[in-house]
């Protein structure tokens, strides 16, 4: 049981770089070799069966059928012609192949006779200088996993979410690998859900700025509120973390509580520590997307009542311009006989009457707050 205590230590430190050298899978020896292949081997007894020349899909095959042990095969980007020889070696069901060749699946576990087909979304998060209102925050891809009783096969979509790294640490650890295709499975599925709690760390700084950018009040000579579509662009970006998420808890909780055929026992108890993981980051995801919410309507709030103040000043200077507006009106219609028209200080009194209104009106508006 050495192996169990050791397996959070194997497959945890995802992020790490993995040493040692493997010959690159040269897809040259065979022409009926798809080009997608990344990586082919045979594990006997938990450790990769060392060839002179990198092995075939179709020499991994007849190792595995002849002397036991399991082949994982990995792709990447495959077509339908390319994946369509080894979907019949390995006698995969069409409705799978299909929805591993085409990709763009939701997160799920379906069995298919003796082999698991499970989907897993990766999430990779974007670098960013400044959050603007088209700016990517969380690019997406896809693995699809085939488990089978001799045989592990991954197809992967997207630029990111290698799993190079991943199979290199599995093979320093030959006691865990000796467990069969199911380890392989647990140790994808940890690594997909360690890459979502790394994601959402740093989705959650980003949602803290806004936030704190959104309830700050504003400086002197700064512009009020922050541009709701930066708000908007992150609820986006938070909405296909949700959907990478959402979907994959009920699989794993599957893989966790219910036995399989296909999944060793001893392997199966550590899904549940998957699930609790994925569980937690589901709740910060929609827990996220509750905030961002408060957030954008916060914001629209604050840019109501702003525009509320500026309409009160412009109301309240266009109550003080009237004044003058409506004397100066007055005494230009040119009526022969009007108040003091022809007195020698009219004029000046008539301009300190106007000022002294606009002043007064000015200091009342300002006492109630308008101004």
């Amino acid at each position: 049981m050495s192996m169990i205590r050791d397996l959070r230590a194997v497959v945890r430190p995802s992020l790490r770089k993995s040493g040692g050298s493997h010959s690159p899978y040269d897809a040259t020896r065979d022409p009926g070799t798809p080009s997608a292949v990344v990586d082919c081997a045979v594990y006997r007894e938990g450790r990769r069966v060392r060839t002179e020349e990198p092995l075939t899909p179709r020499e991994a095959v007849s190792q595995v059928r002849k002397d036991g042990g399991f082949a994982w095969i990995g792709l990447h980007e495959p077509t339908e012609a390319e994946f369509s020889g080894i979907a019949a070696a390995f006698g995969l069901h069409p409705l799978a192949v299909e929805d591993a060749v085409h990709a763009h699946q939701r997160p799920k576990l379906e069995r298919y006779d003796d082999t698991l087909f499970t989907v897993f979304k990766t999430i990779h998060y974007v670098e960013h200088a400044e959050l603007t209102a088209t700016s990517e925050i969380v690019e997406t891809g896809e693995v699809m996993c085939f488990t089978g009783r001799d045989f592990f096969i991954t197809v992967r979509h997207g630029g990111q979410g290698s799993l190079r790294g991943l199979r290199h640490r599995l093979q320093d650890d030959p006691e865990l690998l000796a467990r069969g295709p199911s380890a392989v499975l647990h140790s994808i599925a940890d690594h997909v859900v360690d890459g979502y709690i790394a994601v959402a760390d740093a989705v959650q700084d980003d949602i803290d700025l806004v936030e704190t950018e959104v309830f700050t009040a504003p400086g002197k000579g700064t512009s009020r509120g922050v541009d709701a579509g930066r708000i908007y662009q992150l609820k986006r970006e938070v909405l296909e973390f949700k959907r990478a998420v959402s979907p994959l808890l009920r699989p794993m909780q599957l893989l966790s509580e219910r036995p399989m055929r296909l999944v060793d026992p001893d392997i199966q108890k550590y899904f549940r520590d998957v699930a609790d993981h994925l569980a937690r980051v589901q709740e910060q995801v929609v827990g996220f997307d509750e905030l961002l919410n408060s957030i954008l309507q916060a914001n629209l709030a604050q840019a109501t009542v702003a525009q509320n103040e500026d309409m009160r000043k412009i109301t309240s200077w266009a109550a003080i311009i009237a004044v003058p507006t409506m004397i100066c009106g007055v005494y230009g219609m040119n009526f022969k006989h009007m108040p003091e028209l022809n007195w020698r200080y009219g004029y000046p009194m008539v301009l300190c009457s106007i000022l002294l209104l606009c002043l007064g009106i000015h200091r009342s508006l300002k006492r109630n707050g308008w101004l």
